[in-house]
This record gives structure tokens, C-alpha cells and sequence, in this order.
């Protein structure tokens, strides 16, 4: 059965050596994402490299979860998240300061790290946890001017991999490229091994070397087939069956009540003092939902505990 859609996520691995690759184009996702903000054009360029980084990240998680990636900004963008499940998945929303002016120009640095202050969060989020569980997060400093290395220098530090990501976003389309160098455990000999990594360490250098030729105008308007026909034309590769990212919200009722809980009951009765009742709209999607006196009530009434690890979901209003 073909799948009639333009977002698609290519794995592929070279012949004889430890490395691999992805190649990734979310279209029709991505302008989901934007279809209720008006992002400035340095802020929709920089979330849509978040978007597509997520997708190849996510393509190799290892359990039924997620990745969650923020960015928490000093400057005029408070705030990027990106969440991207195993199913390819995907939401994302960026905050700004109020009245934020942003020129389209502006570097991540201008953007979210005018202090050093800017801080890079991945969190891995399994569905289905032991007891007691807790999600895995990384935080980092925003080192890099740009996602790709600062994404590149995190998975360095955190897991020990050699990654390349090339990353570009225009309010049309999201696209990205992986590379990584692998780990290779074996029981070959010495010197068989010594050869086995000597090859795997000049396919990586050759790799690089090929994808950083790439630039941002050919990633934007290039199709994965062709991009890899012309980049790695005399490699001998492996292509697997293509994924394909989508948009999709997990947000719910149960959820934003949680969030209200987390907010302590005091800030709550306080804002239905003033409100009457509180309407929170999904930062991701838009969806609004309404909890007057009596909701907010059987919420602190109930003895369900709150979730402890909830990505910034709604805003109050």
C-alpha cells in the first residue's frame, strides 16, 4: 500500500562499515505546526531545524517513548519544545517574550542565549514505566551557534557518538541529515578488528567530508532520492522502508488538569477569583478547554497523583 503523503524519514547504512545515516523532508507536518502562529522568520527557521532533528533522533529511539527537546532561552524566545514519539509523531511550539522584536536575521545566539544563559534539554520519556521510573534527561549548555551543533556536541558528551546533522527550515518545508559513527563489538581478532575500525573510521571521515558539501538552499529544494544519488553516488549503500512523521497533539483534559494541579491550589482559586473560570488553549495544537469553580474543585479533591514530567502544554487565559 503506497502512503499518500510528502513527509518522509530515509534510513540508510553503508556496506561494510559502522556508520549510518538518515535523510528526512516533514512538509505537510510542518505547516500543521505553524498553522496557528506567526512566527518570525528566525524563530519558524530555527524550530523547524528542532523539528527535523527530532525526527532523526527519534527514528532510532530503542524503546515505545519519546523525545522531548527544549530550549530555554535568555533573549527575545523564552522557550522552543519539540516532541517526537517512536511513531514519528510529532508537535512543537516556540514562546516569546512579549513584545519581542526579532530581525530575520538573528542568530541563536541573538535569539536565546544573549547572556550564556540558554540551556539545551533532551528528555527520553518511555511509555510504559517500572515503578518508581522516572524519564531520562540531559541538560547542557547552548554550546554551538547553531542547533546542529549544539545537538552534534550533546550527543558527543551524553552518548559518546560522533554525529553530523545538517538542518534547514523555510515556512514550506523541515529537512535534515544524520550521519553517525557507531560503536562496532565483535569477536574478531586483533588485527582484524584494528582493520574493521581503520575502515570504519575512513568511511566516516569520506561521509562527512561528502555531506558537508551540502548546502542550506540544495537541503531545502532537493528530494531525499536525490540527494542521495548525488552525494554518496559512489558509495555502496543499504536504504530500509521509509517512515513518515505526522502531526499529532497528545493533549487531553486529564493532562491539563494535571498541569492546573502542579500549579498548586491557591494559584488556581486565586486566577478563578479574578477569571471566573479558566480557559487554557494547547500551545501546540489550539484546542481550548474550560474548567470552571466545580472542575477545578475535583481536581484537588481527587487522589491521583499528578505527572511529574509534563512539556509546557497550555497557557492560562
Amino acid at each position: 500500500m503506497t502512503v499518500d503523503t510528502k513527509d518522509t524519514l530515509q534510513k540508510f547504512i553503508f556496506d561494510n562499515a559502522a556508520v549510518r545515516g538518515e535523510l528526512v523532508e516533514i512538509s505537510d507536518t510542518w505547516r500543521e505546526i505553524q498553522a496557528r502562529h506567526g512566527y518570525p522568520k528566525a524563530v519558524r527557521s530555527m524550530l523547524g531545524e528542532m523539528v527535523a532533528a527530532s525526527a532523526l533522533l527519534s527514528a532510532n529511539l530503542k524503546f515505545n517513548g519519546s523525545i522531548v527537546m527544549q530550549i530555554h532561552g535568555h533573549g527575545p524566545v523564552r522557550l522552543m519544545v519539540v516532541e517526537c514519539d517512536a511513531d514519528l509523531r510529532i508537535r512543537a511550539t516556540a514562546k516569546l517574550a512579549p513584545d519581542a522584536e526579532v530581525a530575520d536575521d538573528a542568530t541563536m545566539t541573538e535569539l536565546l542565549n544573549v547572556n550564556r544563559l540558554g540551556r539545551f534539554v533532551i528528555t527520553l520519556d518511555p511509555l510504559e514505566k517500572m515503578p518508581g521510573q522516572q524519564p531520562y534527561q540531559g541538560i547542557v549548555p547552548l554550546d554551538g551557534d547553531d542547533i546542529a551543533t549544539v545537538i552534534e556536541n550533546y550527543m558527543l558528551r551524553s552518548e559518546q557518538l560522533d554525529t553530523r546533522l545538517w538542518l534547514a527550515a523555510d515556512d514550506q518545508v523541515s529537512r535534515g541529515m544524520l550521519l553517525q559513527k557507531l560503536p562496532r563489538h565483535s569477536g574478531k581478532d586483533d588485527q582484524t578488528a584494528q582493520a574493521s575500525a581503520e575502515e570504519d573510521l575512513e568511511t566516516w571521515n569520506r561521509a562527512v567530508v561528502l555531506g558537508s558539501t551540502l548546502k542550506r538552499e540544495e537541503l531545502l529544494s532537493t528530494d531525499i532520492e536525490t540527494l542521495l544519488n548525488r552525494l554518496f553516488w559512489e558509495e555502496t549503500i543499504r536504504v530500509f522502508d521509509p517512515a513518515h512523521p505526522q502531526f499529532h497533539c497528545g493533549c487531553t483534559r486529564e493532562k491539563v488538569g494535571n498541569m492546573l494541579k502542579m500549579l498548586g491550589q491557591p494559584e488556581v482559586e486565586s486566577a478563578l477569583a479574578d477569571l471566573g473560570e479558566l480557559g487554557i488553549n494547547c500551545d501546540f495544537c489550539g484546542k481550548h478547554y474550560s474548567f470552571d469553580k466545580v472542575d477545578c474543585a475535583q481536581l484537588f479533591a481527587s487522589d491521583v497523583p499528578v505527572e511529574t514530567m509534563l512539556p509546557p502544554s497550555g497557557s492560562i487565559n
